[in-house]
């Protein structure tokens, strides 16, 4: 077992979610769940093989029985170390023996199974050898909301990550900006992510003057310069669980217009949070960001969705985007993070993580989404 959940999950956790994966995949359908190595295993397990390689692990979920996870012999020892170990049967294979015919024989030889979205082609299509008349779905597609909704555990850990992300924040304001160089500031952000928590960062965008426009950009070896916006967009996994935070700075004095950009993206964050509430749509905070935005005349320059669910991993369903009509519940997670990015001269985006509350929503992200100044 690698990771720092285990402490804070038990077997019995860990036996409840599998039971609730099992139950939820039998009533839309599937004969059962494949879960190879990734976040899904680690959620529903505790479990992190050693390495992950052409060797086949995989736990077999399926209601009425009870969950197996098929691994190499030789990691059967960590497998037995994991916090969910006693929540589920082990069934090791050696190195010379088929570990599909083994697997195949726990499978509904005709079932649809769904499938973690990482597991390898190499075991999928030999399991669909070992079974021709399987078949098989994405979890993305079969059970999107699987992991969604967070109980009140995870929503501490949750609570917690995006306070390191805001103790981050509140120092990478006062480091110097003007004469480094972007991946100067995004190893500052790694560094201080690390020392507020964070096993594992993500990404540390740090996207000054015109590289700002590019909602995606690469921190590189352009020398920031007094006048510029600088969009900062850092996260990563703290406790097994996602932090996820942008906010737009400025060196030195904003002109009108910057000021102005930021403000309304700023409106925009703040519209798209008001409209979570439970029974609300996905779309429905997309829709609030947008409008905003589109108001202000700056429609055609926000160019993504308003928000990606958050937990285990950094990006996950639900999307906050026009189309996703499914209705937000408590406990889930998600970002709220419109932007306006104009290209060849500057982009700006405030993001915050909020999760659904009973009777709205709550911010997981408190920094100041005024206008920064640095120097």
């Amino acid at each position: 077992m690698t990771g720092s959940t285990a402490a804070s999950f038990t077997a019995d956790d860990y036996r409840s979610r599998m039971e609730r994966a099992a139950r939820t995949a039998a009533e839309a359908g599937l004969a059962g769940l494949l879960i190879a190595p990734g976040p899904d295993l680690v959620w529903l397990t505790g479990y992190t093989p050693p390495a992950v390689t052409e060797r086949l692990t995989l736990l077999v979920l399926a209601a009425g029985q009870d969950p197996v996870l098929v691994v190499p012999a030789l990691e059967a020892p960590d497998a037995h170390r994991a916090a969910g170990a006693a929540a589920l049967t082990l069934r090791d294979w050696t190195d010379g023996k088929d570990p599909y015919a083994a697997t195949a024989a726990l499978l509904d030889t005709s079932g649809r199974f769904g499938v973690s979205d990482n597991a390898w082609a190499l075991h999928l299509l030999a399991l669909q050898r070992a079974l021709p008349g399987s078949s098989y779905a994405s979890l993305t597609e079969a059970l999107p909301m699987l992991r969604a909704v967070k109980d009140a555990a995870e929503l501490d850990l949750m609570t917690a990550a995006g306070a390191a992300a805001d103790a981050t924040f509140e120092e990478i304001r006062n480091v110097p900006f003007a004469g480094r160089r972007e991946a100067e500031v995004a190893a500052d952000l790694d560094r201080l992510l690390r020392r507020h928590g964070h096993e594992q960062v993500d990404f540390t965008i740090v996207a000054s003057g015109p590289n700002g426009a590019d909602p995606h950009h690469e921190a590189g070896e352009r020398v920031i310069a007094r006048g510029d916006m600088v969009v900062l967009d850092f996260g990563g996994l703290r406790d097994g669980y996602g932090s996820d935070t942008s906010r737009t700075v400025h060196v030195g004095e904003p002109t009108d217009e910057e000021r102005r950009v930021h403000d309304v993206v700023r409106e925009a964050q703040e519209a798209g949070f008001r409209a979570v509430r439970p029974g609300a749509a996905c779309q429905d905070v997309d829709r609030a960001a947008r409008r905003v935005i589109a108001d202000a005349g700056y429609g055609e320059y926000f160019i993504h969705r308003t928000g990606h669910g958050i937990g285990v991993t950094t990006h996950e369903p639900p999307y906050m985007i026009e189309g996703e009509e499914r209705p937000l519940v408590p406990g889930m997670c998600f970002s709220v993070e419109p932007g306006i990015y104009l290209p060849g001269r500057f982009g700006v985006r405030i993001e915050d993580i909020v999760t659904v509350t009973e009777d709205g929503g709550r911010r997981l992200n408190t920094t100041t989404r005024e206008l920064v100044i640095v120097e």
